[in-house]
């Protein structure tokens, strides 16, 4: 036996990737408590991953809890680079596991800065790397590309809310109750990123840079709408519940 298979098989990556799960949940019930926040009040934090992490650091322990967020992400990385290398997956597959690698080592890397002191605003450098993009033509193609390429991740999440295919990554049978939440959380992300791909690309072609952003400008975009508290508290909703179906995931992932 290889030793990534004796690695695939032994308790510590079982238990490795079940608290990287539960991170990945926690952090998305914080950025559903920011939103709500912002929805109904003022928020101080960004609606959003980044935001989420500030809003842990200033807890007791958050240090610490910020190393653990940190190092379940790297535990999700090492999963799906292994599924990548030898999970003989079908390309759709692979593509998606490439996706989700690159999202937890993007969140992993946050949150150890974050630990560090060394977090800095997302939204800002979001909007300064696409100003310096759309100050040539080109630019402004791949500011559009890069919105339409984040518009088919909504697309994708949407998708997998509606067809119930995230039953996938579950192992066994799971509850009615984690379809559901499965379902209403993949359908918030689906929004959520259809949100920001399309401000990306908006951004581009009305050579404004400040209406490109992440998940925050999303939501602050949803507050602006009409109704827009009680459309951003259906928004804050639908990302607790995929954080509470990322606890019953990690009871039941397949690896």
């Amino acid at each position: 036996m290889s030793t990534a298979s004796q690695a695939q098989n032994s308790k510590v990556y079982d238990y490795a990737i079940t608290v990287g799960l539960i991170a990945y949940g926690v952090v998305y019930l914080l950025v559903a408590w920011i939103a709500l926040q912002l929805a109904w009040g003022k928020s101080s934090e960004e609606a959003s991953q980044q935001g989420a992490l500030q809003e842990l650091a200033d807890k007791p322990l958050g240090g610490v809890l910020l190393w653990i967020v940190a190092l379940g992400m790297l535990a999700l990385v090492i999963w799906k680079a292994l599924e990548l290398v030898y999970g003989n997956l079908e390309t759709e597959k692979k593509v998606s596991a490439a996706g989700r690698l690159g999202m937890y080592l993007v969140l992993g890397i946050s949150a150890g800065k974050v630990a560090m002191g060394s977090g800095s605003s997302g939204k800002s450098g979001q909007q300064s790397m696409t100003a310096k993009l759309m100050e040539n033509g080109a630019g402004r193609v791949l500011v559009v590309l890069i919105g339409l390429v984040i518009v088919g991740v909504g697309v994708r999440q949407l998708y997998k809310a509606y067809t119930k295919k995230f039953t996938e990554d579950l192992a066994g049978g799971v509850s009615r109750t984690t379809i559901r939440l499965g379902r209403v959380g993949y359908a918030a992300k689906g929004v959520a990123f259809f949100i920001v791909g399309a401000l990306f690309a908006w951004a581009a072609i009305d050579y404004d840079p400040s209406k490109a952003g992440g998940l925050d400008t999303a939501m602050r975009t949803i507050k602006d709408q009409p109704f827009g508290a009680v459309l951003l508290t259906i928004m804050a909703l639908g990302l607790a519940c995929f954080g509470v179906y990322c606890f019953s995931w990690s009871r039941n992932a397949k690896h």
